[in-house]
């Protein structure tokens, strides 16, 4: 007993190889892509089978080759008929058709082997294997009809071979066997032969029709992974415009909040000197509109990029001058943004620490550019928010590795020490738009009141490798 445990496992690993190769676990089920236009195709293919069939016969019939049927102008083409008719529907119901058109061929080729045995016939036996095979749905139902036919095909020869002397009659000439001449005798050599042509012709259509399903399968899956790609493209592209627009947010923000700051400190000295010296007046109130415009032209610039990015099928190089944005401050402009905000009252020092020297100059833009504005919008807290009447701005770029910060660090400090100003709790947004920043960066911050007074706004973020 246990010697039949090998045994049933090598059968169980066939089996499960045979299924494999089918795909019978596979859920994908193969259709036309245009059922019309497909029906069409089988429609002509049916035609052309029916006359190349027909014609067959008549060959047939003028060489004396149909036997008793030879007189019958009929039966023949019937047969002809009921054989290639179907292939019309060989892609709807391919299993229905490939089992059909072999048990036409083992009664044709009983009842009239001449017919059987025609090349239009066996071509079209063969297209109905090929596309049982290829165009299965039911890939487990498929292999049972398979063996079906294989069965059949057996059967047949086997009435061939064995009844009514079928090897004496096919070998014989003038009622004697031919003698042994060859390596083997005739009547093995008979049936050898027919076997092997019978075994590549149903084993080609099999493994033709297999080979041809695998191959819309692989097909199949391409398509399917060019639209999951396509798909996460165009996904990333909206997220990339959503992420593009939230930056211009920010950046509207900081410009906004920075001039509005400017100008309201303007206008309050406008206001003070009104009464004392006309000049000086109107020397405050010129500021308050260069600010205004600055400001105004800042965010044009930025508007002006959002409508660009909406534009279908606008590129850089077709935007018009007035579309065009003006250079995005960069690490390198905060001291200008320092002697700004110190030419609008309030009294900034701005240092600037480099290891090596001039590696300010080598931090990527957009870092920079989120730094700068981190010092922008803690410069104009100082002014709406604190009692302070100076800060200091630190900048710092470091391109030593260190812990956290692989290859180096980037950062900006601004301190005051004044106390919160009454009434001027702000919205948030500031602080809000810097935490964008940060995650975008991966930095981290220091935020807050200091223990010795006054506030502290403090974001450092890490240099990518190419910047050391």
């Amino acid at each position: 007993m246990p010697r039949l445990w090998p045994m049933d496992g090598r059968w169980t690993a066939l089996v499960a190889r045979v299924q494999a190769y089918f795909g019978v676990d596979t859920e994908w089920e193969r259709v036309p892509p245009d059922p019309a236009r497909a029906r069409r195709v089988d429609t002509w293919l049916a035609l052309a089978f029916l006359v190349t069939g027909a014609l067959g016969v008549e060959l047939l019939r003028s060489v004396d080759a149909l036997g008793s049927f030879q007189h019958s102008w009929v039966w023949p083409h019937l047969v002809v008929v009921s054989g290639t008719v179907p292939l019309v529907w060989r892609r709807r119901w391919p299993l229905v058709v490939a089992a059909g058109l072999s048990v036409h061929f083992f009664a044709v080729g009983i009842v009239m082997p001449g017919v059987a045995a025609s090349v239009p016939m066996q071509a079209v036996y063969f297209v109905a294997i090929f596309t049982g095979v290829a165009w299965a749905r039911d890939r487990r139902l498929m292999i049972g009809v398979v063996v079906g036919i294989v069965l059949l095909m057996f059967g047949w020869l086997t009435w061939q071979f064995a009844v009514g002397s079928g090897i004496e009659q096919a070998l014989s000439h003038n009622g004697r066997m031919p003698e042994r001449q060859g390596l083997f005798g005739p009547a093995t050599a008979y049936v050898v032969y027919s076997l092997l042509i019978n075994a590549f012709y149903f084993g080609g259509a099999i493994v033709g029709g297999q080979a041809a399903w695998r191959s819309a399968l692989r097909r199949e899956r391409v398509v399917d992974q060019a639209r999951t790609i396509e798909s996460q493209a165009a996904g990333l592209r909206r997220q990339a415009v959503v992420e593009e627009r939230l930056r211009i947010a920010r950046e509207l923000h900081d410009v906004v909040a920075h001039h509005i700051s400017v100008i309201g400190i303007q206008a309050a000295a406008a206001r003070r000197v009104l009464r004392r010296d006309a000049d000086a007046a109107e020397g405050a109130l010129r500021s308050v509109e260069t600010s205004s415009r600055d400001a105004v032209a800042q965010m044009r610039g930025l508007l002006g990029t959002l409508r660009a990015d909406d534009a279908d099928g606008a590129s850089d190089d077709a935007r018009s001058p007035e579309h065009t944005r003006a250079p995005e401050p960069l690490l390198t402009d905060v001291p200008d943004l320092a002697r700004e905000a110190a030419s609008h009252g309030l009294e900034v020092d701005c240092h600037v620490v480099e290891d090596p020297p001039g590696a300010i100059a080598s931090v990527p833009a957009p870092v920079g550019l989120s730094l700068y504005r981190t010092a922008q919008e803690a410069l104009a807290n100082v002014r709406r928010h604190s009692t302070a009447s100076s800060a200091t701005v630190f900048v710092r770029v470091d391109q030593r590795p260190e812990h956290g910060f692989a290859h180096g660090y980037a950062e900006v400090e601004v301190l005051d020490s004044g106390r919160p100003r009454s009434g001027t709790s702000g919205t948030g947004l500031g602080l809000l738009g810097v935490r964008e920043r940060l995650s975008t960066h991966g930095g981290v911050s220091e935020i807050g009141p200091r223990v010795t007074g006054g506030y502290r706004v403090r974001v450092r973020m890490p240099l990518p490798e190419d910047a050391s």
